[in-house]
């Protein structure tokens, strides 16, 4: 049986998968992203996995996909991505393809595999227009426009998570402040109860958990904790408000949110989606509708670099 390797690199942990035509997942596997210091080691540990993964499934590979924070489909490389801990520009393409002889290794953003799994597997199946948010370690977009993904001409479009919300805002890890990263993120969500915790005194569970996660913050606003449900209303109040602004520029027929933010559902849909009606034009309320990915309980990631490698192939013949 052939298969291509999916490859999702997060800043927390990477998942990979060996994925069929139909997108079939026949092996998923999980690392952890930062345990390697040099990218060198990280790349060899994770051709490990995936030739174990193989070699136990008894199937063909026939390529690779990989989703990358700050990658870049054209040239296949990775550069400055503030979640990872390699900085500089890596050629990751080539790295994986110098371990793989003959198999062919496509490498795009991480948000952008995520849009094409949702597009080839998931909710976008039939739609022209629309948008993939990722609410991760990072935020990213993946922009689907007439059918096909937003790449820039310098193939670094789609950074949605570094629109800047607030000039004055929050220190980001791209070097400037304020980027809808820092709030609509895990982390930023976790700070964002962190101080609403230390603007007042009203009880709440969380101020007895150390060290605070975002699942803790979940738990909490469905038991009805105030605090968790203010930290849920602020997210959604700022990513709602940035959600506008990709309204009125691309026209999308549906947004799709991911990650591990997402998981909360309707305690993050609704207010986003409260807060995106409140602040789109006129003209455009109401039009566009917030889904959580309909692959959520699968891996978009997995499946969109997959595809995107049955992608090439299927170009290739």
């Amino acid at each position: 049986m052939d298969v291509c390797a999916g490859i999702d690199i997060g800043g927390t942990n990477t998942a990979f998968g060996l994925v069929d035509a139909a997108g079939n997942v026949h092996f998923e596997g999980r690392l952890e992203t930062a345990t390697w210091a040099a990218v060198e080691d990280y790349v060899d540990a994770l051709a490990g996995e995936v030739r174990a993964a193989v070699a136990t499934g008894g199937v063909t590979l026939r390529g690779i996909g990989v989703g990358a924070p700050n990658a870049n489909e054209r040239d296949g490389t990775i550069a400055h991505a503030p979640n990872l801990p390699w900085k500089g520009a890596i050629p990751l393409a080539a790295m994986i393809a110098e371990r793989f002889a003959g198999c062919p290794v496509r490498v795009a953003n991480d948000a952008n595999a995520a849009a094409v799994g949702e597009l080839v597997y998931g909710g976008a199946r039939g739609l022209r227009d629309f948008v993939m948010v990722t609410l991760g370690t990072g935020v990213g977009g993946g922009f689907v426009a007439n059918g096909e993904l937003v790449r820039g001409h310098d193939g670094l479009a789609g950074e949605l998570g570094h629109v800047v919300v607030d000039w004055d805002g929050r220190p980001c890890g791209c070097g400037r402040r304020g980027c809808l990263e820092t709030y609509a993120s895990v982390p930023g969500f976790v700070e964002t109860a962190r101080a609403l915790l230390a603007a007042g005194e009203e009880p709440s569970v969380l101020r007895d958990i150390e060290p605070l996660t975002g699942r803790d913050v979940t738990a909490a606003a469905r038991a009805g904790d105030a605090i968790a449900l203010a930290t849920f209303e602020r997210t959604g109040r700022v990513l709602g408000r940035a959600l506008a602004n990709v309204v009125a520029l691309t026209g999308p027929e549906r947004i799709f949110v991911f990650g591990g933010l997402a998981q909360a559902g309707e305690l993050l849909l609704e207010p986003t989606q409260r807060h995106l009606d409140r602040n789109v034009l006129d003209v455009l309320a109401h039009e566009t509708r917030l889904e959580l990915s309909q692959l959520l309980d699968r891996n978009a990631g997995i499946l969109g670099a997959a595809a995107l490698a049955w992608r090439r192939l299927a170009a290739a013949d």
